[in-house]
């Protein structure tokens, strides 16, 4: 009886012990961040920046097969604290180096599982981590992100016709949403990144990062509204193809759980970074510090450039005298204006190939020839295909047309980021990599940290670029440019597709297919060569169109795609913003603004003391207001003290080169 009697009192202990709370805080290095957590029957977390609350307790757990869930009842065994400050080159980014100055805690539990939580000067991040001996299958994780107020939101939904009824097929194109957070639409799913909007101009942008063999985040509201909660896609079983010319794989049936992975491994960060004034937004290395440094040797093959884009405006060249469109003599021309203008690369868009087996050519289509006539000229060769003609032998094509002289491909309509779609992504990226072969995920799929681990790939769609907007009125696209220079663009370049050299005010702007046009004015699209990321940058327009503007083309020719240092001069989320960035000794400055014409100073602090140097400026015209094509050239002489006032235009901007 004594022997049962001590059993039972040790038992109890033990129980009363593992839901003994127990309470951790991390500090940032500054210590304007703080992250309290909390261990009980649940883990949560929460986040203080100075006396204002970030995120109020948010409970975190996964759940494992045979319903082990971690964080439930969790038993700590010990804490591991640690100071990081390192910095990491970045070759192919905004900045040529990288400065990684954290805080870290590591709480290691029973059940052979972790979370480790970060602590930025500009924000937070934690993630779990599994040491199991063998493998595991993810059922469900919890992600929850609770306010103390119903805070203002801008927000993207998940909004895809092509299976209404899998509301995770997506192409990661929308418009935000200006919310409450108590106002997010009744079932409906929103992706990352998404931003909220505090007290005393404080900001937040959440984010996940490193996201490998696992499914990307989604967010819904909670029941009682004053939050939100994650979901997943759960592993596909079976597809079928579907969307848009039947190139996507829709998928019919998923499984009961998210991924059956290894045992022991990291999971995707989940990431808040903090802000006090909107501009810290517009340059923040979150997603570059949470990721896996890259795992490509070799980068000296690698190369960023602009791309002269055959898409957008239809193959419609004319001044000719042969038939414009998916032909040799087209993609010459193409060529030859790329060669001309120092621009890298052309791409050869849909129709090259058939679109179901990209290894049977378009007869119209010399690509051999084309290969020849591009290196002639210094000019490299992209090819577009689809995701699912891509994966049915992605070596082999490759291989194939690595041989052949290929620079790389243009990879479309992802549309998903289950674990399944994640992998095959790692995939791709590996494969393209063996071959010396860039990559584009311009189909709709956004960035999460696999840029710095496969720097080959050089630019991410997932954002409602110019492709989009020309056929889409109702749609508020300066608004947009001047959002997510602070919110989309912080999880990685952006194949946005710039450069209309056709411009419209807001009340003459129309879709056309054949002949389209930007809203905004000129100086708005030269501007975002400079503020939008993306070191492999498209040239939207046609090659007779920047002919015809050349002084405009001349202008973005100049303008590199990676730079070695960058400035957020000054901006204010969905009203304007303004950029600088260098490269070697030359500055290059953007400005947008929202349809509101307003007066902007330019502040040249940033450059080099007591140095003069020479601003080649582009700014709006005085009639910009009625034509959207009229801007006005300068040249000026600048030094640090200068400050330069200017007056943007409705969808107006402001391009300079400073040297």
């Amino acid at each position: 009886m004594k022997k049962i009697f001590y059993t039972f009192s040790i038992l109890l202990f033990n129980i009363c012990f593992s839901q003994q709370k127990q309470d951790f805080t991390l500090a940032s290095p500054n210590g304007k961040i703080k992250v309290n957590i909390e261990i009980s029957e649940k883990i949560t977390w929460s986040v203080l920046h100075e006396k204002d609350l970030i995120l109020t307790p948010s409970s975190v757990s996964m759940t494992l097969d045979l319903n082990e869930v971690l964080g439930k009842n969790a038993s700590l065994l010990n804490s591991k604290r640690e100071k990081v400050n390192t910095t990491f080159p970045s070759p192919f980014y905004k900045k040529s180096n990288v400065k990684n100055l954290y805080n870290l805690l590591v709480l290691n539990f029973k059940n052979d599982f972790s979370i480790e939580y970060r602590a930025f000067d500009d924000g937070v991040a934690y993630r779990f981590i599994t040491k199991k001996k063998k493998d595991i299958t993810v059922k469900a994780e919890e992600v929850s992100l609770n306010f103390d107020q119903d805070y203002n939101t801008l927000i993207p939904y998940v909004r895809d016709l092509r299976n209404p009824k899998d509301p995770y097929i997506s192409s990661f194109e929308a418009q935000y949403e200006n919310k409450k957070i108590s106002e997010f639409s009744k079932d409906t799913l929103a992706f990352l990144p998404f931003l909220i909007d505090f007290k005393n101009r404080k900001k937040a942008v959440f984010l996940e990062a490193n996201l490998e063999d696992y499914p990307g985040l989604f967010v819904t509201n909670t029941k009682s509204k004053s939050g939100f909660e994650a979901r997943f896609s759960r592993y596909p079983l079976k597809e079928t193809n579907g969307g848009f010319n039947n190139i996507n794989l829709l998928i019919t049936e998923r499984a009961d759980y998210l991924v059956k992975t290894k045992g022991s491994r990291t999971f995707p960060w989940r990431a808040i970074v903090i802000s006090e004034n909107d501009a810290e937004l517009a340059n923040n290395d979150m997603i570059q510090k949470l990721s896996e440094p890259t795992k490509i040797k070799d980068l000296s093959w690698i190369k960023p450039g602009k791309v002269a884009w055959d898409w957008w405006n239809d193959w419609n060249i004319y001044n000719i005298d042969f038939k414009a469109g998916i032909n040799t003599q087209t993609y010459q021309y193409y060529i030859d204006f790329a060669s001309k203008n120092k621009v890298e690369y052309v791409v050869l868009d849909e129709g090259w190939s058939l679109e179901d087996n990209i290894m049977k050519h378009n007869p119209n289509v010399d690509l051999e020839a084309l290969i020849a006539y591009g290196k002639e000229r210094n000019v490299g060769v992209i090819l577009w295909s689809s995701w699912m003609a891509l994966t049915k032998n992605t070596a082999e094509i490759f291989k194939n047309y690595a041989d052949l002289g290929i620079k790389g491909f243009k990879v479309d309509f992802l549309d998903r980021d289950d674990a399944k779609m994640v992998n095959s992504v790692y995939d791709i990226a590996q494969k393209a990599a063996d071959h010396k072969l860039l990559l584009d995920f311009h189909g709709m799929y956004k960035p999460t940290g696999i840029q710095r681990t496969f720097p080959n790939i050089l630019n991410f769609e997932g954002v409602k670029g110019l492709e989009n907007n020309k056929w889409t009125p109702n749609d508020d696209v300066p608004l947009y440019d001047c959002s997510i220079p602070f919110i989309r663009m912080m999880a990685g370049p952006m194949d946005y597709t710039p450069g209309a050299m056709r411009n419209a005010t807001k009340s003459e702007f129309k879709p056309s297919h054949s002949n389209p046009v930007s809203q905004g004015t000129r100086s708005h699209q030269l501007a975002l060569y400079t503020i939008f990321e993306a070191p492999l940058q498209m040239m939207a327009d046609s090659p007779t169109a920047y002919m015809k503007e050349q002084e405009s083309t001349d202008f973005i020719a100049k303008i590199p795609t990676v730079f070695d240092e960058t400035v957020a001069l000054d901006g204010e989320v969905g009203k304007f913003v303004s950029i600088a960035r260098k490269k070697a000794n030359v500055w290059y400055l953007g400005a947008i603004t929202n349809w509101d014409s307003r007066e902007i100073t330019i502040d040249f602090s940033f450059l080099e003391k007591d140095k003069k140097y020479e601003a080649e400026i582009l700014s709006d015209g005085l009639n910009a207001d009625k034509a959207a094509n009229d801007y006005k050239r300068e040249t000026v002489t600048v030094d640090s003290t200068t400050k330069l006032k200017y007056r943007m235009a409705s969808g107006g901007g402001i391009a300079m080169i400073v040297k």
